[in-house]
């Protein structure tokens, strides 16, 4: 296995920790610790990010997609897209060595799942390299969740989303989440200091109809592009539920055809 630097935090570990998870070290939990602080909804964001993906997953597999493409997957823990939908086939696609490393023991062992360490900015090399696992002349789900507010404009993010819709057969699926400040500026940059002292920080703040501008002309299913605690959720929304300065922006379309 390769060797990291287990002093540094890493943002997959980080989420992993948020999630409640076991794949993560203790420089990552002082990491979550410290944007707790300045941040204090970040765990729930997380985790409403998470029930947001699973409830997805369920979405497109009862409209009858067997196969997921999850692109910056991060650790396949916790409730990932292989644990909600057993019966599909899935392929994971990171550029972290960390995850890479790591992705092959969380897996499940039944051939179902499968890790691609690549680039979601080169979608031809992902493609292929998924290629191999999916069947990419049938409908498949790409998953694009929470990591598009990690890549900033000047990697041009949106090229890469649009050779993805052209490539997908019709009546594939485009999952999003995407983070927006909604005009809430932090006064001091504290957050995205913390990401940026760990493994890959940086990012773009975009407002809902750049986020929209992801579909492309993919129609998006009911309800639209909403809060992800607001996309179809399985329970009640509780009083005092939702109110941040912070949203979480979510929504599937489909590909006509």
């Amino acid at each position: 296995m390769r060797q990291f630097d287990q002093q540094r935090p890493n943002p997959a570990r980080m989420y992993d920790y948020m999630l409640g998870g076991k794949d993560n070290f203790a420089v990552d939990r002082q990491a979550i610790d410290q944007l707790a602080e300045l941040i204090p909804e970040a765990v729930a964001l997380a985790r409403a990010n998470r029930a947001f993906l699973q409830r997805a997953v369920r979405y497109v597999r009862a409209a009858g997609v067997h196969q997921f493409l999850d692109l910056g997957s991060g650790l396949p823990t916790q409730g990932s897209a292989h644990e909600v939908a057993p019966e599909a086939r899935v392929v994971y696609v990171d550029h972290d060595p960390v995850v890479a490393a790591h992705s092959g023991a969380l897996l499940d062992g039944s051939g179902r799942a499968a890790f691609v360490e690549a680039d979601l900015l080169d979608p031809d090399d992902v493609l292929a390299r998924a290629g191999c696992f999916l069947d990419l002349a049938k409908p498949v789900a790409v998953l694009l969740v929470s990591i598009l507010h990690f890549v900033p404009d000047s990697a041009d993010p949106q090229r890469a989303v649009a050779v993805l819709r052209e490539r997908v057969a019709p009546g594939s699926y485009l999952v999003i989440s995407h983070a927006t400040s909604m005009g809430y500026v932090e006064p001091d940059g504290g957050a995205r200091g913390v990401y940026r002292g760990s493994a890959g920080g940086g990012g773009a703040d975009r407002c809902p109809a750049e986020i929209r501008a992801f579909f492309g002309d993919f129609a998006l299913d009911p309800p639209g592009l909403v809060q992800a605690v607001d996309w179809r959720p399985d329970r009640p929304k509780l009083v005092g539920d939702w109110s941040l300065p912070s949203s979480l922006m979510a929504g599937v379309a489909r590909k006509s055809g």
